[in-house]
């Protein structure tokens, strides 16, 4: 069985398998996509698919929905021709349940795929064709927190973005650039209103990736590539809106025993992919089954009816700060970040099956979660914190079969410090005056500048997760050696005081002195990571 249009033709051969099929016409959804787009997504990864694509998915189901996305890449162009194209733009969604059984349905929501490649002139006048229509509502985003980075951590433009500056909005190559060149052309064809709706685990995403936006048209006003209107056009939000989002699905890299799985089932060509840019993907997509995406409920050219697609909420921009600040800042992704690197370097490869048998680094799970984050929580009310919480624990985290590796959390972790640490270490300054009473998240602070050093507990080296900013850390401390702590002198004091990395100077909180005796706890000699953890845990 092949996944494509002409393979799933075929339904007996599928249904034999238990693999759900599209009820709609996938076709249609496709054509009306590209005759007019009502909603883009720029970052065509795993999580989009399985998440945005599954939602969109389930209303073209129920027909809530009747138009397909554009999918638009900026980054990484071998997804579109090795995980798009060549299965005629399907996706294969496999749905991974705690007591081991699996949900699989082919996803027909991706209407169009297309690179944001300003260097093929097809592809360029194409996009602004999408951006130019009426139609569209909105564009969603799922390109990391470093998506919309335009500086580096000394505050200096990153050197593509000093490139796109220079060159204009018709040589732009970075997602922000892109994004910039677009409202462009669609302010010069109709002046249309649209959404600009971050999905990345942002604090405040809405308002970062308006930042940037406003940014480039900024220093483009400043070269002559656009006029005074444009930058008003794009900065008003009632014409121009970048609503803020929480998104939460736990959504691991493709497991090859799953691909296995598919093959022996007689579903071809399943075996995932890295590609030139170290993105692990594959035509069939892994990830639990529960999901939730908050959305400030702005859009000033109408919308899909969001609210009907699974775990998705509308509300206001506070209600959609709660939510992240709860999820983000305190209970999901500060757990992730405090005991992934600790796995990494205890030579243990995924995240579940760790924590179910380490008590020791379950306990640190929960204190991050329970003990030191969830008392800075201000509840959401349409989910309740503490239920939240427990299904983490109880349904979540623990679901081995998600296979989550401690590697994969580490990715980007420098770009998530101040967001998922930093935080809940000012809620605590602000409340008490200090946050020296906590443990926990220091101690994954300190966790985390040890991994750095991409040598785990044993004394054996490894590679690590792609990061931005870990390549300047790692030489920070080029200096420092495991078995001398007496190496560590101030090489710490520059990183922890750093407000771009924590969004705060930690030695201001009472935390940067604690963080910097447990780390040189960690570099004692062989074994003193887990001796650390013993030690406080």
């Amino acid at each position: 069985m092949k996944l494509s249009l002409n393979g799933i033709k075929n339904k007996s051969d599928w249904e034999a398998t238990n693999i759900t099929l599209p009820g709609y016409d996938v076709e249609a959804a496709a054509e009306k996509a590209k005759a007019a787009p009502r909603w883009a997504h720029f970052g065509i990864g795993n999580i989009f698919r399985i998440f945005i694509g599954g939602i969109a998915d389930g209303m073209l189901e129920n027909g809530d929905l009747d138009t397909a996305l554009t999918c638009v890449e900026t980054f990484d162009y071998d997804v579109v021709d090795k995980i798009y194209r060549p299965f005629d733009n399907l996706g294969l969604s496999v749905i991974l349940h705690t007591d081991g059984t699996r949900d699989c349905k082919v996803l027909g929501s991706f209407g169009e795929a297309i690179k944001a490649q300003s260097s093929d002139p097809a592809l360029w006048t194409r996009l602004k064709e999408i951006f130019s229509a009426p139609s569209l509502q909105m564009v969603s985003f799922t390109i990391t927190e470093k998506g919309y980075a335009l500086t580096t951590s000394s505050g200096s433009y990153l050197p593509y973005v000093e490139a796109d500056i220079e060159n204009g909005p018709d040589k732009a190559v970075g997602a922000m650039g892109v994004l910039t060149a677009m409202l462009l052309a669609r302010y010069q064809n109709g002046r249309a209103p649209l959404a600009l709706v971050s999905m990345d685990n942002c604090s405040k995403n809405g308002s970062l990736l308006r930042s940037s936006v406003l940014t480039m048209a900024e220093e483009w006003k400043k070269k002559g590539y656009v006029d005074e209107d444009f930058f008003a056009y794009v900065s008003d939000e009632s014409i121009v809106s970048f609503p803020w989002t929480m998104i939460d699905k736990i959504t691991p890299r493709p497991n090859p025993d799953i691909a296995a799985d598919l093959k022996a089932l007689g579903v071809e060509d399943m075996d995932p992919v890295e590609t030139s840019k170290r993105t692990y993907i594959a035509p069939f997509i892994n990830g639990e089954d529960p999901q939730y995406l908050v959305i400030e409920d702005s859009f000033p050219n109408g919308r899909p009816p969001l609210e009907k697609g699974k775990g998705v909420y509308l509300g206001s921009r506070d209600t959609v700060n709660k939510s992240e600040r709860m999820k983000v800042t305190a209970l999901l992704n500060p757990v992730h970040s405090a005991v992934g690197p600790f796995g990494v370097l205890l030579g243990e490869e995924y995240f579940a099956d760790m924590i179910n048998r380490d008590a020791k680094l379950m306990k640190l799970a929960k204190s991050v979660c329970y003990d030191e984050g969830f008392p800075m929580v201000e509840s959401p009310e349409i989910i309740d914190p503490k239920a939240f919480a427990d299904e983490l624990f109880n349904l979540r985290f623990v679901n081995e079969y998600l296979l989550d590796t401690n590697l994969r959390l580490c990715t980007d972790e420098s770009q998530g410090l101040g967001i998922r640490f930093g935080e809940t270490i000012k809620a605590y300054t602000a409340k008490y005056g200090s946050a020296e009473q906590l443990i926990a998240i220091p101690l994954g602070i300190a966790g985390w500048l040890r991994y750095v050093l991409a040598v785990d507990d044993a004394g054996n080296t490894y590679t690590l997760a792609p990061d931005p900013l870990a390549g300047e850390i790692a030489d920070a401390l080029k200096d420092v050696e495991i078995g001398k702590p007496e190496t560590l002198k101030d090489q710490l004091k520059p990183i922890l005081s750093n407000e771009k990395i924590f969004f705060t100077n930690l030695y201001e909180n009472g935390v940067g002195e604690k963080i910097e005796g447990l780390f040189r706890e960690m570099i004692a000699g062989q074994g003193a990571v887990r001796a650390t953890i013993d030690k406080y845990m």
